[in-house]
């Protein structure tokens, strides 16, 4: 598959702090990638280098192809982007806002109406003729996709799209997202809705004070797990039992049973010295992690 996003060995510095440090990112075409992280990992500031906002220290990033930000001028007509809340003129309506950017984008005019009102529609935003400093913090997330949609884009870049959205505006940016990733189109998103994010990503990347921690597919992430259910009424014969192997302990005992922590230990290891031991177990398997497990393990958070 073609890559449309590439950075190698990728830092950013101020002083003696490292916001971003080595990170080697791989976004292929038609992925919807999150970048995940904590408060503070460098998320932000990998965003905005790749769009040439901040330059960085050292590394390499190639956007669509080409290399930034040298080639900005190239590149950016083909990305949108919606970076640390948008910004509009205050006292102009929603519609207004949206004309004047297509404007000064050197988009056609005959067609420039039409372009506005898809886009509009398209984030389902409709505030009439009420001024930009009178929308919430929701309405302004829309406006600003609206605005990163005016023309067909390869990439989408979106910080934190769901800030501010109500549960029922959250799910319609995920439908949103899901028919742009079908219609072709990259995404890279942040969020810190870990939930919305397994529901719809393909991939994800996940920063810790601006180390990269982890990336692969969403479905392998959540396929590493490090804990088993065992399902026992003879718990404490399976708590001796499984006492020798090295690493393993218990997280959580109940009156069905155990669930161990494997701590690098096979679940096969475990299985066999269960057996050995003639426990009794109804039920062994593999506890599935969510994201916000994984995310919380690598990061620490």
């Amino acid at each position: 598959m073609t890559s449309v996003v590439s950075t190698r060995a990728l830092t950013k510095r101020y002083g003696s702090v490292a916001a971003v440090d080595g990170v080697d990112l791989d976004i292929q075409e038609g992925d919807l990638f999150a970048l995940l992280g904590p408060n503070g990992s460098g998320k932000s500031t990998t965003f905005r280098m790749l769009l040439g906002l901040v330059y960085a220290t050292s590394g390499e990033i190639q956007l669509l192809g080409h290399s930034m930000p040298s080639a900005a001028s190239r590149t950016l007509p083909h990305v949108g982007s919606l970076i640390e809340g948008p910004a509009f003129y205050p006292h102009h309506s929603g519609r207004a806002n949206l004309t004047l950017l297509d404007a000064s984008s050197g988009n056609g005019r005959r067609t420039r109406r039409a372009r506005v009102r898809e886009a509009l529609e398209r984030v389902r935003l409709d505030a009439g003729r009420l001024p930009y400093r009178a929308y919430s913090t929701g309405m302004k997330q829309r406006l600003g996709l609206a605005a990163a949609l005016l023309r067909p884009r390869r990439l989408l870049i979106l910080d934190e799209p769901t800030n501010g959205l109500d549960p029922s505006g959250t799910r319609e940016m995920r439908d949103l997202l899901l028919q742009l990733q079908r219609s072709g189109t990259t995404i890279l998103v942040s969020s810190h809705l870990l939930t919305e994010i397994e529901l719809i990503c393909t991939r994800a990347a996940i920063l810790s004070e601006g180390r990269l921690v982890a990336q692969s597919k969403v479905q392998d992430l959540l396929s590493t797990s490090q804990s088993v259910i065992v399902v026992t009424h003879d718990i404490a014969d399976a708590i001796n039992a499984v006492g020798s192997i090295p690493g393993v302990s218990v997280l959580e005992q109940t009156p069905d049973g155990l669930v161990l922590d494997l701590n690098g230990a096979e679940a096969s290891e475990v299985n066999a010295s269960l057996v050995s031991a003639g426990v009794g177990v109804r039920e062994f398997s593999l506890k599935r992690e969510r994201l916000e497990d994984v995310f919380l393990r690598l990061t620490g958070a």
